[in-house]
């Protein structure tokens, strides 16, 4: 087991006036926000959110200074919570990391009993944070549709944004559970991609007539949707009765111009996902449920780049270009 070294590496971000600043810097440990659980950080990953934060083009810290980085793993130092020993892994995700407590962006890291998860025994921490934030969010997603009586026998899920790393770690959980998926993009350059991590079929955004119906023609057993706007109310209008509808996210809108025949005609259910307000027993049961019934198999295609603390700054501007597909790895 390692010992704490007097100064180690973090990518920190301050503010300096009205500006936002961030790199790489050393820092002790009484450098890091307190908590109960000590560990020597093995990967992070990279989320939107991450990029938004460390280069202010979003308000993401609620105080300054603080470490980056929303996902951490690693391996147990010190831990004053009873259900943690040294040599224990654990993993940390939508918790509040990277906004009001230090994030995973350090070799070592200290987090709170509330934010402490333990690493299923079918996980490692690099399939972990593969997963990550946006994993769990897809994850999570999954697990409340088939809370909902989702089953493969009702058709195939489409996913939105489905190169991002949300909607490519969906397709392939949902491959991993018997559905067929259907991705939608607006990427026309990425339809090997999505091959290569399960989809059966591909529909281009740009090509596609939504219509203006109140119900379209009932193509899909449910739906998980990262964008929202007119997409989310397409895709509600095309599911079929009792299917299930995920909202994650609004890359497109936060508008939902919808109506209620979706609703009370077909019995269409649109079900919420918001990751961070979760207790932790039932973050670690969808954790659970993630690693057993339905762990990613292409997570090595999915992965398109695995990178250090030092290479963050560019990869935070492809995220803000809309370039990356995927999901990026940090490995501290």
């Amino acid at each position: 087991m390692s010992q704490i070294p007097n100064e180690f590496d973090c990518f920190r971000i301050n503010q300096e006036e009205d500006k936002i600043v961030s790199g790489l810097e050393k820092i002790k440990l009484e450098d890091i926000n307190p908590g109960e659980v000590t560990l020597k950080t093995e990967y992070s990953s990279i989320n939107y959110k991450d990029a938004l934060a460390a280069t202010g083009a979003g308000k993401i810290l609620r105080t300054f200074p603080l470490i980056g980085g929303v996902d951490v793993a690693g391996e147990v130092l010190e831990s004053k919570d009873s259900r943690f020993n040294p040599g224990d892994k654990v993993i940390a995700a939508c918790s509040g990391l990277s906004e009001t407590n230090d994030g995973g962006y350090s070799e070592y890291t200290r987090i709170s009993t509330e934010a402490a998860i333990e690493l299923p025994e079918a996980m490692d921490t690099r399939t972990a944070m593969a997963i990550g934030t946006a994993g769990f969010a897809a994850g999570l997603a999954i697990y409340k549709m088939k809370l909902n009586k989702q089953t493969p026998e009702m058709g195939p899920i489409v996913v939105t944004g489905a190169t991002g790393g949300v909607g490519s770690i969906a397709i392939d959980m949902l491959s991993a559970s018997g559905f067929e998926t259907t991705a939608v993009t607006r990427k026309k350059t990425h339809d090997e991609y999505l091959k290569s991590i399960g989809t059966s079929n591909i529909m281009c955004l740009e090509d596609m007539e939504m219509g203006e119906r109140p119900l379209e023609k009932a193509q899909f057993g449910g739906g998980i949707d990262n964008v929202g706007g007119d997409l989310l109310s397409w895709v509600l209008r095309s599911t079929v009765p009792e299917g299930n509808v995920a909202s994650i996210g609004l890359a497109g809108d936060f508008k939902l111009p919808t109506n209620v025949m979706p609703f009370i005609l077909r019995g269409v259910n649109l079900l919420g996902v918001n990751s961070t307000t979760l207790p932790n027993s039932f973050k670690q049961d969808v954790w659970n449920d993630i690693a057993v019934n339905m762990s990613p198999k292409k997570i090595e295609q999915i992965v398109t780049k695995e990178v250090t603390l030092e290479e963050l700054p560019e990869q935070f501007q492809a995220f803000l270009d809309g370039s990356i597909v995927g999901r990026v790895l940090v490995k501290i």
